[in-house]
């Protein structure tokens, strides 16, 4: 887990607070009395995320004065920080109801904040060209008699499937068994390599079977088309062994800490409000992937343009 201070953090600024007494006991908003206030956000390895940290971090920190630590790290291990004191707060979370059930129920360091607004999709994905020319490739029935067309020198003779980081929630492994389809997952590592594949399977028209999700800046660029999997109804991915049904949709919430949400004061209220849309997103992501843009300037360009969207999300 690797801690990197956003913009605003001065080393003189740290030293004057560790003289003054003040210790990362005084984070999440010391109140009204002064101290050192600090929200730790969790940023987790997707560029949508970064940029709901961003927009978050960027009016923390210059319409409410805190400062703010991220804390890199995958999805479940964001979930010890709340744990361990080194996490305030998870801004997209996608179900996780293990976690919920750990952390919220049984170990009551947690609570939920709310929706934050984006709407979340996983799936199977062909490029667009692939539908053009097999145009029955989107019924998961037909994918037994294409798998020659996706074998790779990972892929041990099977159609090879690209998942992304191990850590993203999955369940295609099991999907591939339970359907008996002849492929094989193969983990591309990150999100980054995801994108990658698809962009070069659709400038090259070479075959990609692939996991992806919305919201995503990439639909922006290029067409990605969704497999048909067994539609899903509620309670069929109650047991990931025999799961044989596609992902539900998401709506994707906060998690806090139960301290956070005691002591964090405007810093907790701005974060509870917060609520965007999937364009909304994708706007301050693509600014940061395709224009290169730092996550804070991506973040100020989006609050310049949108006071009418976050003006709201200000506690009083």
């Amino acid at each position: 887990m690797r801690i990197r201070l956003l913009a605003g953090v001065l080393t003189l600024a740290l030293a004057m607070t560790a003289c003054s007494g003040g210790s990362s006991d005084d984070a999440a908003g010391a109140g009204a009395g002064g101290g050192t206030k600090t929200v730790r956000l969790a940023i987790n390895p997707w560029i949508g995320y970064e940029a709901s940290a961003a927009v978050v971090a960027y009016l923390l920190e210059h319409e409410l004065g805190y400062k703010v630590e991220t804390v890199e790290s995958g999805e479940a291990d964001s979930w010890k920080g709340f744990e361990k004191g080194t996490v305030d707060a998870v801004l997209e979370n996608w179900s996780h109801p293990e976690l919920k059930k750990e952390y919220i129920d049984d170990k009551k360091v947690a609570i939920t904040a709310g929706e934050d607004g984006n709407k979340g999709v996983i799936g199977w994905y062909v490029p667009e060209w692939m539908v053009q020319k097999y145009p029955d490739i989107t019924d998961w029935h037909n994918l037994p008699k294409y798998k020659d067309l996706f074998k790779t020198d990972k892929s041990e003779g099977l159609g090879q499937f690209l998942a992304g980081d191990k850590s993203f929630v999955t369940n295609d492994e099991a999907l591939i068994k339970n359907l008996n389809l002849p492929y094989k997952v193969v983990y591309s590592g990150s999100e980054d390599a995801l994108i990658a594949a698809a962009r070069k399977a659709t400038e090259n028209e070479t075959p990609l079977l692939m996991y992806f999700y919305e919201p995503q800046w990439l639909f922006n660029q290029l067409k990605l088309v969704k497999i048909n999997l067994p539609p899903y109804a509620i309670g069929c991915d109650s047991d990931v062994k025999t799961i044989k049904c596609d992902y539900p949709p998401y709506l994707l919430d906060k998690i806090v800490s139960v301290k956070f949400a005691k002591t964090g004061g405007r810093a907790y209220e701005l974060i509870k409000n917060f609520v965007w849309t999937n364009d909304d997103q994708n706007a301050v992501a693509y600014d940061m992937a395709v224009n290169k843009m730092s996550a804070e300037n991506a973040a100020r360009k989006w609050v310049e343009a949108n006071k009418i969207v976050w003006q709201d999300w200000i506690p009083a």
